[in-house]
């Protein structure tokens, strides 16, 4: 019996077969998600019991599934993140971890710049009005000459950055693994960047929330809000309280600490919301994919 491989993913092959086909070509049994939707804990330790390697998506690989998938060498996300994946508990068990922190890059990056479009000029509420049978002109902003906060300064941050410019966007960022002056920019402490800014783009990869009430509370009246990065770093209850309150015009978010989400947010006018889609371009999840193969096979090079 070959050993086997698992792709928890829910679409891995589904634009281009040849990452799959990267996979199976080496003589392992390659086995796919049959739930087409982000694994549970027990889904994944009942999909990857037997398998040497894994093809991550978002589901929770904790010290429980690694202990449950006791022939496990090798986990290959596809995607940028590796916050669920319990890094301590696969270096103890030498399980080698990957991830594809460049393919999604410029998707992302694209993604948000658009969201800042679309919130500032009211895109996707006026398309809703006129279906609706509303003819109604909503007046926007111009993106060109705002300023720009970024909160985590990593690779997507700085091609978003690099994508504003051109629109004469002031830019500033905040994070203290980053040093001030990076890609021309000056870095300023958080508190000091949601006074400053006019729109914040949330880039931090973080298991706690960063912005709450009280960062809110310090973003300038009027102001907006993107996070295409994190669910978690965005306080729901907070934020719908901000916008409801006038004190921000909008927000725009492509990612949720609960997915699918179904809160509150979706019956406010001034928000925008995507179903985490930001390495979703065709191009970028061809390359993320054919990344995760290859970086499984990388990880298994001594059993090949």
């Amino acid at each position: 019996m070959n050993q086997q491989l698992v792709i928890t993913t829910s679409s891995f092959g589904a634009l281009d077969s040849a990452p799959f086909d990267a996979l199976q070509g080496r003589g392992f049994d390659v086995v796919l998600n049959p739930h087409g939707k982000a694994l549970s804990t027990s889904e994944a330790v009942e999909l990857c019991r037997d398998a040497v390697g894994v093809v991550a998506g978002t589901e929770p690989l904790n010290a429980v599934f690694m202990d449950a998938c006791t022939k496990l060498r090798v986990i290959s996300r596809c995607g940028t993140g590796v916050d669920n994946v319990d890094l301590e508990a696969a270096a103890e068990r030498s399980i080698r971890v990957f991830n594809t922190p460049d393919a999604p890059t410029l998707a992302v990056a694209e993604l948000t710049v658009g969201l800042m479009l679309d919130l500032l000029r009211q895109i996707s509420r006026q398309d809703a009005e006129i279906r609706q049978g509303l003819w109604k002109k909503q007046m926007g902003f111009q993106l060109s000459g705002k300023r720009v906060g970024f909160v985590g300064f990593g690779r997507i941050a700085r091609k978003v950055a690099g994508l504003v410019a051109p629109f004469g966007c002031q830019t500033v960022f905040s994070d203290p693994l980053v040093a001030d002056g990076t890609d021309g920019l000056k870095r300023m402490e958080m508190d000091e960047l949601l006074g400053w800014a006019d729109i914040v783009s949330i880039h931090a990869s973080v298991k706690e929330p960063l912005i709450g009430e009280r960062e809110l509370a310090l973003m300038r009246l009027g102001g907006w809000l993107v996070n295409t990065a994190r669910g978690r770093a965005v306080d729901d209850e907070a934020l719908l309280a901000a916008l409801n309150s006038g004190h921000l015009a909008g927000a725009a978010l492509d990612v949720f600490s609960q997915e699918p989400y179904n809160g509150p947010l979706r019956g406010l006018k001034n928000v925008v919301l995507t179903p985490h889609i930001g390495s979703y371009a065709r191009e970028s999840r061809i390359l993320m994919e054919m990344e995760a193969a290859q970086n499984l096979l990388k990880g298994l090079e001594d059993i090949l």
